[in-house]
């Protein structure tokens, strides 16, 4: 078996690694590069290798760094099966179909602002592109053994991240090969935690909060309400930019525990996020893969997706109308790292008042906006205009649906024995610091690969 590093390998995102195993070829991931317009000129670049002389893909779950390139890789030639748990095969096309309208609108607004001489804009994709890559998806349960290929065997493992990640085992030519997926944390409202592996040959392991420890979730949880207090007293806005698939959940299952000590009644909640409000269709299908205490909260009142006060717009005119409100709206919308999608809307007009608060509660990528405002930034610029900040910010890193340092140690320390490992999704430092805490606490030397490396199981 081998292992051909070409995604996310000294990066968080475009996560993407061939594996050669019985004779086959197949891929783990095929994520979008996110970022910098620079970083994500990537996307378009070809593949370093034949999409179609790959057998199959298999997906840790739907997140657009794990999933975004899909499409592109089936107008390239792909033609095999897509493998997901099944509700991440559920959330493909809620994902993948709302990247593409995102790809055919910049594309049209950079081609309004062409000037003579300038090549025409294309989008990555279209919609129609996702919907013939979308007929390729084979959704699988957890802890299934189904022989992938002939020769190669597959489980799919809760990781804990997002509703449907999993974790990757794969078997062939007598050699087991891990790869951890995105790995939430213990304790993560609504989803179960991440399920150990018994043991690996070659572990491919993520590292995005490799050198850092996240607050505990019960400060998190009580500063959260906090800056909400504050707000409410300030008379501003909170926007939060969030992902439409888990942390857009996980706050409205805080807002509903939190209903009365929060004062949640007196707010306008708006989830300002079409796909956001699909996504939670696909949760309320899945309650089978809800923890014991979220599968009582759903049964509670208020229900944490049907909040009283809360708001699902779906047009642009009723996007549009928020931003008459000055005081008293907590605005959820995408994308979670301000790099696109109706936030930056809500940003251009609230940004500038000192009232307003800004709440980040996941990771934000080097090159992206969201990553400008927390470094500090006091300009920005959105949709060709320059944006003054005068909002006042808050990073919830509790909030992140990733496991932390410790939390990484504590499921590689899951293994019967110390695998051997490569770190992955990670940026320089925090792959580092996590693998020096590896050789410490375990003596195994972690492999930092770049794209393009190739390692033997």
């Amino acid at each position: 078996m081998r292992v051909h590093f070409q995604g996310a390998a000294g990066q968080v995102t475009g996560s993407m690694h061939l594996v050669e195993a019985a004779g086959r070829r197949l891929l783990l991931e095929c994520g979008m590069v996110q970022g910098s317009p620079e970083a994500e000129a990537a996307n378009f670049a070809p593949f370093p290798f034949d999409p179609a002389a790959l057998d199959a893909v298999v997906l840790s779950h739907a997140h657009i760094d794990h999933c975004g390139r899909l499409p592109r890789l089936a107008m390239a030639g792909f033609r095999g099966p897509i493998y997901a748990q099944a509700a991440t095969a559920d959330l493909l096309p809620i994902m993948l179909l709302d990247s593409a309208s995102l790809q055919e609108s910049d594309a049209e607004r950079a081609n309004r602002r062409r000037r003579p001489g300038q090549p025409q804009a294309m989008p990555l994709y279209t919609r129609q592109d996702v919907q013939r890559t979308l007929e390729r998806v084979r959704p699988l349960a957890y802890g299934a053994h189904p022989a992938l290929l002939p020769g190669v065997d597959l489980t799919l493992r809760d990781a804990g991240h997002i509703l449907g990640s999993a974790s990757v085992e794969l078997r062939a030519d007598g050699r087991t090969l891990v790869f951890s997926g995105d790995l939430g944390m213990r304790g993560t409202p609504i989803l179960r935690d991440p399920e150990p592996v018994p043991a690996a040959d070659l572990l491919l392991m993520e590292s995005t909060y490799g050198d850092r420890n996240h607050r505990d979730r019960v400060a998190t949880v009580q500063e959260l309400g906090e800056i909400l207090h504050a707000a409410w007293r300030d008379g501003g806005n909170v926007l939060i930019p969030a992902f439409a698939v888990g942390r857009t959940q996980e706050l409205l299952y805080w807002f509903a525990r939190h209903w009365d000590d929060w004062g949640m009644a007196r707010w306008r909640i708006f989830l300002d996020s079409p796909m956001a409000a699909k996504v939670v269709q696909v949760y309320d299908r899945h309650h089978e893969l809800f923890d014991a205490e979220a599968r009582a909260a759903w049964r509670g009142t208020p229900n944490p997706f049907r909040l009283p006060n809360l708001s699902v717009t779906e047009s642009v005119e009723e996007s549009m109308a928020i931003n008459r409100i000055h005081g008293g709206a907590i605005i959820i919308a995408g994308n979670g790292m301000a790099n696109g999608g109706r936030i930056l809307h809500h940003m251009r007009q609230h940004l500038p008042h000192r009232q307003t608060r800004i709440v980040f509660v996941g990771y934000q990528a080097e090159g992206t906006l969201g990553r400008r405002l927390v470094d500090g930034a006091r300009w920005v610029r959105i949709h060709g205009h320059d944006v003054q900040v005068h909002a006042q910010r808050h990073t919830v890193g509790g909030l992140s649906a990733h496991a932390d340092q410790q939390g990484l140690l504590d499921w590689y320390a899951g293994f019967s024995a110390p695998p051997p490992l490569a770190l992955v999704h990670g940026e320089e430092r925090a792959r580092e610091a996590l693998a020096g805490e590896i050789l410490t606490r375990h003596g195994v030397q972690a492999v930092l690969p770049r794209p393009g490396l190739v390692l033997d199981v």
